[in-house]
């Protein structure tokens, strides 16, 4: 019986394959390719515009390896990393003995630039078709202008973190093993372009119609004015600092936008300060009150609106402290839920760059005193001590900016909150750098002042302005907003304010030096370059 099978599975493939022959059966059938989408309707345009945002997202909340956050932050001049709180991802960034061309942190930024500046391209390429029909000029535009944003957007954090770099302005449609890194001007001059363009076609802040979120509120879709605020900063790094200065006054005498002086939103029946409310989750977005908004990142909470956010928020895990590990302290909102202190600010941010009264110091916005709060303790209601190693992770001063807290989800892997992106207050910021740069320091203590006198902190005058002044300011500022790791490199001063501040000597910086203010190129993309020579950064 198994001799008959045998002889007829054969007969069978003997038929097959002269059958085959006949219908040409080794003739490739493509399933997938290169070739990018084409756009035909506004729905399809629609669905595109929409993984620009999901997939922005995912680099805030890259959470695979943990300490995600830190690698912006730590190794600078305002955190470093406990011993105990170390992940992996960010020991290069204060090892920088370790930072080599193979870097996680390095080959992920470059791989997600790259992915963002193509989803764009098939955008900008179908939207600027003459063929397409359907759709308004005016439509067309502005998605053309979305597109451009995150495109530059993409660009702007390659041109900070690794100098000059390929350009690529056409979807791919087949794999490409010859680029070449373009002049860093060639690629600031792309980003100008590109940013140019949104800020004329953009809309207005709740722009793009009718378009609503899961909620029925107006959605946080691109506008012009955070064009306008990656261009001032581009025109900045591109040395042209009063084109960013004018930039710069569009946003703010826009009246659209306005400094927080007074309580708004859920908690201002509660204890707190203005400074302190634009952070609460519920209060960031435009239409829950927040004036000072130009560019907010919603996420929402996906037990209650599916894809609400892209992987798991580290943010609240790195900055907050690990105060739950105290006999006779629990898990609350008040002192923002669960973190474990992937990160510690430095004791120049913490006892030397606010003056007492500065709003941004309260301790509404940086948190120095702990006190037992379970009522079962002998303690409750005590002051912790500040004493020993628990001040390095476990009540260790840190920013409340990321308080997050769900009761259903003490153990909280994940951060449920909005991310602002861009404000109004680093507008004035970004002003007074560029004034400064044109010589003028007189108008950049003006401009300085204002946030100042929001902060209830000092007036200045122009002798006492100089970058590092400007750069302290930042860190009063928007402390845990600002990338600081990228703000150190566009202004070189990575390697001086980081050896002059970040001088402790529990995991202490080693090997900083002038290379590091570039990244390296990633090691894998040189060797599958194999058409043409992708240079590396020097000294790596």
């Amino acid at each position: 019986m198994k001799k008959i099978t045998y002889i007829l599975l054969l007969a069978v493939s003997v038929t097959q394959l002269f059958s085959a022959c006949k219908k040409n059966y080794l003739d490739e059938e493509l399933y997938s390719s290169y070739s990018p989408v084409t756009l035909t309707d506004s729905l399809g345009f629609e669905a595109s515009a929409v993984g620009l945002y999901n997939h922005l997202s995912t680099f805030f909340s890259y959470s695979d390896p943990q300490g995600w956050p830190s690698v912006w932050h730590a190794g600078t001049d305002i955190a470093f990393v406990p011993p105990s709180q170390k992940q992996g991802i960010e020991v290069p960034y204060y090892d920088y003995n370790q930072l080599i061309n193979t870097d996680g942190a390095a080959s992920f930024t470059w791989g997600w630039s790259y992915r963002m500046i193509n989803n764009a391209n098939i955008i900008i390429k179908n939207a600027e078709d003459p063929n397409l029909t359907g759709m308004s000029d005016a439509n067309k535009k502005s998605l053309n202008g979305e597109a451009r944003f995150f495109r530059a957007y993409a660009y702007n954090i390659l041109a900070t973190c690794f100098g000059g770099v390929p350009i690529q302005r056409e979807p791919l449609t087949q794999p490409k093993t010859d680029f070449v890194r373009a002049p860093l001007d060639s690629v600031n001059n792309l980003i100008i372009e590109d940013l140019l363009y949104a800020a004329t076609n953009l809309p207005e802040p709740g722009g793009f119609g009718s378009r609503t979120n899961a909620n029925g509120k107006p959605t946080a879709r691109a506008n012009r004015y955070q064009a306008m605020q990656l261009l001032a900063e581009v025109y900045i790094r591109a040395g042209k600092p009063a084109l960013a200065e004018a930039q710069c006054d569009l946003i703010i005498n826009s009246g659209k936008f306005a400094l927080h002086t007074t309580r708004y939103g859920i908690k201002s029946a509660q204890a707190g300060d203005p400074f302190n409310d634009m952070f609460w989750y519920g209060n960031q977005r435009r239409y829950q009150g927040n004036k000072e908004a130009i560019w907010v990142m919603e996420q929402e909470n996906p037990a209650n609106i599916p894809g609400g956010i892209t992987n798991n928020p580290q943010q609240r895990r790195n900055w907050g402290a690990a105060y739950y590990q105290i006999s006779g302290m629990k898990l609350c909102d008040s002192l923002g839920g669960r973190g474990i202190a992937r990160m510690r600010l430095t004791n120049w941010v913490i006892y030397d760059l606010y003056e007492t009264n500065d709003m941004r110091n309260s301790q509404y916005n940086l948190r120095r005193k702990f006190y037992y709060n379970n009522p079962t303790s002998a303690n409750y209601g005590q002051p912790v001590p500040y004493t020993g190693a628990d001040t390095v992770f476990k009540i260790c001063p840190h920013t409340t900016k990321w308080y997050e807290f769900n009761p259903n989800d003490e153990f909280g892997f994940a951060m449920i909150k909005d991310f602002m992106l861009m404000r109004l207050g680093e507008t004035y910021l970004l002003k007074a750098e560029a004034q400064l740069n044109q010589s003028n320091p007189n108008g950049a203590a003006t401009t300085i002042n204002v946030l100042r006198t929001r902060a209830n902190a000092s007036q200045v005058s122009g002798s006492q302005i100089t970058l590092d002044f400007i750069l302290d300011e930042r860190a009063r500022e928007l402390l845990a907003e600002e990338n600081r790791r990228m703000t150190l490199m566009r202004t070189g001063k990575l390697v001086t304010r980081t050896t002059a501040y970040n001088t402790q000597t529990i995991n202490p910086v080693l090997g900083i030096s002038s290379k590091n203010l570039l990244l390296p190129i990633p090691l894998s993309e040189i060797n599958l370059n194999k058409d043409a020579v992708l240079e590396q950064n020097p000294g790596y």
